[in-house]
């Protein structure tokens, strides 16, 4: 079986929707596993129930950051918040098939029963890799077929650097959400148990800095710009214009020179010149006195990871990507400082 057959069936707009629809209940089932697993494992008696409260609030915050970031937020029917990746329902994309199918098969009039059996199946599920290298196969290429095909089994978006630029706007804005909300659950979950600082709050605050800059922000700026200069050195004829695939080493090439190389050392200057002064804290310290990076940050970029499969046309990557910014929204909610702890 042809890898291309493959990553058709993955991009198809009925498995996107299932994986869309999926992300919620794994969100929430994932962050509800890990917060029973570290307040058993990691306290006892009292403190074990503060840790529970605290892990239930920032928990469920940043849940829910994520949850209407990615989905938006509707109150009696009325659409408040637009979510910020796309969620068309099913019974619309089976529609829109079902018409494209309908049309594709009054104009060629196919005789082959196991051919027909296929595309009417298009009309109420997603198809089956077989299904895909069939219809690769036996339909003729022609205008028809690429109607057909955009619909059922669209291609790869190829973006341009503009494209990618408006891209990476709305991913660092998606990854931005539950990282503000796990700051807010962090701040509320220390009044609630009576134990609201400004060090513990400080704290959450450069550790949302430490995350949205190092591991969101400045990687999708480095993916845009190392896609940017591409585009410019293909147009000057100096390479060749870049496939998706290897859009995605440039991206990821992109994503090492500035997030995972310049992002942490970007992030402690920032909190140490900016939110030091403003809590009454030491600004002479050195850079990685408080937060320094650490394996489960390089693991932390499997994000941008997804990310880059984003921006270079693998579409089927993006429900994940709510799920991995949720680990850098728990940990700006508990304010993680590697050093002090």
């Amino acid at each position: 079986m042809r890898i291309q057959t493959i990553a058709k069936f993955v991009d198809q707009p009925v498995i996107l929707n299932k994986l869309q629809q999926k992300m919620p209940s794994l969100l929430i089932g994932t962050g509800t596993a890990y917060g029973l697993y570290d307040t058993f494992a990691h306290s006892e008696g009292k403190s074990k129930l503060r840790r529970g409260i605290k892990n239930a609030i920032i928990i469920s915050s940043t849940i829910t950051a994520s949850l209407v970031g990615a989905r938006g937020l509707k109150l009696n029917g009325k659409k408040i918040i637009n979510g910020l990746m796309e969620n068309t329902p099913l019974d619309k994309l089976l529609q829109k098939q079902t018409e494209a199918v309908n049309h594709f098969i009054s104009n060629k009039k196919p005789q082959d029963e196991n051919l027909l059996s296929i595309l009417n199946k298009a009309k109420t599920t997603h198809l089956s890799c077989d299904d895909i290298e069939t219809l690769s196969a036996k339909l003729p290429l022609d205008a028809d077929r690429e109607s057909l095909f955009n619909v059922i089994l669209p291609e790869k978006e190829n973006l341009s650097s503009k494209e990618i630029f408006g891209e990476i706007k709305r991913l660092s804005l998606l990854g931005a959400i539950p990282v503000a909300g796990g700051i807010v659950g962090g701040i509320a979950a220390d009044a609630v148990t009576n134990s609201l600082n400004k060090r513990k709050t400080a704290d959450k605050i450069k550790e949302g800095f430490y995350q949205y800059f190092a591991n969101i922000f400045l990687c999708n700026v480095g993916a845009g710009a190392a896609l940017y200069s591409a585009e410019k050195l293909a147009a000057a004829n100096i390479i060749k214009p870049l496939k998706p695939a290897h859009k995605l080493f440039t991206i990821l090439a992109g994503i090492t020179a500035t997030g995972i190389v310049g992002g942490s050392f970007i992030a402690n200057y920032l909190s140490k010149k900016l939110i030091n002064p403003l809590f009454g804290q030491k600004t002479d310290q050195k850079l990685y006195d408080e937060r320094k990076p650490e394996l489960t940050d390089i693991a932390l970029h499997a994000d941008d990871i997804a990310t880059a499969g984003v921006l270079s046309g693998f579409k089927w990557i993006e429900p994940a990507l709510p799920l991995m910014y949720f680990v850098s929204g728990y940990r700006a909610g508990i304010g993680y400082r590697n050093v002090n702890n």
